[in-house]
């Protein structure tokens, strides 16, 4: 429950803001420039509010490291936020906040629009470009605070039971889907129906739906492959990525509505707000990089470079085809992998 209202508060803003940016460019030949201040307004309160507490961390982390006793007490929790970590994580707040205002200067945003197809013009896009700190955000803090330190906290902490994750899952990438359809214009610029086809979320062709099945059978297989090569080598996935992902995830793997739940659910919200959304305005390998980077829990390692690669492939259906193929792509790559978990089906190389 408490989860749950975190994520509806965390959401909340942000699709205010979408809303508010498309209120903006409701009418092109005729701009409403109120709603475009309280979309820059609201999003760079934001903005400012973490800037100023990453400078607090920063600050306190420095002091910590000159004072040492002030940071006395707890020893597990002196060493979990040590001056280091406090320092490392007040930059990835400040950094990417100051970016993210920088994003939503003209001149900055004329400038992306040269290799990027954003209209710098259009509040909705320089918004939409801000956003995208926020996944350096939480990407820069996970590394701050480390996935062996944040696997250890999770594992401490009360264990999640199925439903508990089903539940979760399903609300966030529901709210993501949400931001995305908001985001292209529903309920301001397009009807619904205008905003799947903005999307690319059609009626796939039983073509479609078989090279998208196939193609997440050659996904498997190429991962496998990777696996059995590096079983030669030195080289592996990370220990600290599979506990965090046997933390956050493992619940999923127990049950059937769990393995359904993380196929199905990664592919609303995630397809919808990177291919369906995103792609068309970003590009193939921006979007791709932001899709990798999103996934935190693999910080920076092997399995960060199986995600763009999955990503750069859903991108390329996206072009060749529609938004609806990358889905059922990407649904059928976790659904399978769930699958040969719960089965215990994956080869011990």
């Amino acid at each position: 429950m408490e989860e749950s209202i975190f994520l509806l508060i965390l959401f909340a803003p942000l699709l205010l803001v979408l809303f508010l940016a498309n209120l903006a460019d409701k009418k092109r030949e005729k701009p409403q420039p109120i709603y475009a201040i309280l979309a820059y307004l609201a999003l760079g309160s934001f903005w400012m509010m973490l800037l100023f507490g990453g400078a607090l961390s920063m600050l306190a982390g420095m002091a910590f490291k000159v004072l040492p006793g002030l940071s006395a007490g707890d020893p597990a929790a002196a060493e979990f936020m040590s001056p280091e970590t406090l320092i490392q994580i007040g930059l990835a707040l400040w950094l990417p906040a100051l970016i993210g205002l920088l994003l939503l200067l003209p001149f900055v945003r004329r400038l992306f629009a040269r290799f990027t197809n954003i209209d710098p013009a259009r509040t909705v896009h320089a918004v939409a470009l801000s956003l995208t700190m926020l996944i350096i955000v939480n990407l820069w803090v996970t590394l701050a605070i480390g996935l062996d330190n944040i696997a250890e906290t999770l594992a401490a902490g009360p264990e999640l039971t199925t439903t508990d994750v089903v539940s979760m899952t399903w609300l966030q990438d529901v709210l993501m889907a949400l931001m995305a359809i908001i985001g292209v214009g529903w309920l301001v610029r397009r009807a619904w129906r205008a905003s799947l086809k903005r999307l690319g979320v059609t009626l796939p062709t039983w073509r479609q739906i078989a090279l998208s099945l196939g193609l997440a059978g050659v996904l498997i297989a190429a991962l496998l492959l990777m696996e059995y090569l590096l079983s030669f080598t030195n080289w592996g996935f990370d220990q600290d990525v599979e506990k965090v992902s046997e933390q956050l995830i493992g619940p999923l793997m127990m049950t059937l509505p769990g393995i359904l739940t993380l196929g199905l659910a990664a592919a609303l919200g995630e397809e919808l707000v990177f291919r369906g959304a995103l792609q068309p305005r970003f590009g193939l390998l921006f979007t791709a990089i932001l899709f990798a980077l999103l996934h935190s829990n693999y910080g920076i390692t092997l399995s960060t470079g199986v995600v763009l690669v999955l990503g750069l492939i859903l991108g390329w259906q996206r072009m060749r085809y529609n938004t609806t193929s990358a889905m059922i792509t990407h649904a059928t790559y976790n659904i399978t992998l769930g699958l040969m978990a719960f089965l215990d089906l994956w080869p011990e190389w």
